[in-house]
């Protein structure tokens, strides 16, 4: 557990739930603001299912911690989700990685919750021997890119895609 100006950062659990379900509702929206074409709003029945099956998991093979401001209200996630390694016929060295997903409420951005989480989810994965940590960012999500960029996160290279079917 983690306090930062009356910031509390600590592991989710299963009351958690329906915070963690309107956080990623409302990043959804937001993405799907971004490209219609890539993203989509999940059935909210979908999240529940998630993030039940996910803080159930007795293995705690990922992580989700959450920012709780002092009124209680949760303003803040980050999924640490362990990236498996490269089968042994690819050329790719295998090292201990996850990926971050981080939201934060609109209203709650620029108080250092993004960073606090960061931070815990650092902790989280070092302590369970990660070394590599990742965030799959969208071009035209900024916000997100200058976040990351400022707690060290770089250019890892290109993901190159082409829809095919129909012209």
């Amino acid at each position: 557990m983690m306090q930062e100006v009356g910031l509390t950062v600590r592991p989710a659990g299963l009351a958690d739930v329906p915070s963690l379900v309107e956080l990623r509702l409302a990043n959804a929206e937001a993405h799907l603001a971004l490209d219609p074409d890539v993203y989509r709003v999940p059935r909210r029945e979908a999240v529940v299912r998630h993030f039940t099956a996910m803080l159930g998991d007795e293995a705690g093979r990922d992580a989700v911690l959450v920012a709780e401001a002092p009124d209680g209200r949760v303003v803040g996630m980050i999924e640490v989700l362990r990236q498996s390694d490269p089968p042994e016929h690819q050329i790719l060295r295998p090292e201990p990685s996850a990926q971050v997903h981080t939201v934060v409420l609109p209203d709650a951005r620029g108080l250092g919750v993004g960073a606090a989480l960061l931070k815990a989810a650092e902790r989280w994965a070092t302590d369970r021997g990660i070394t590599y940590l990742s965030a799959g960012i969208h071009h035209r999500n900024v916000g997100a890119v200058r976040f990351y960029g400022r707690h060290g996160f770089t250019d890892a290279g290109f993901s190159l895609g082409r829809r095919l079917g129909l012209r």
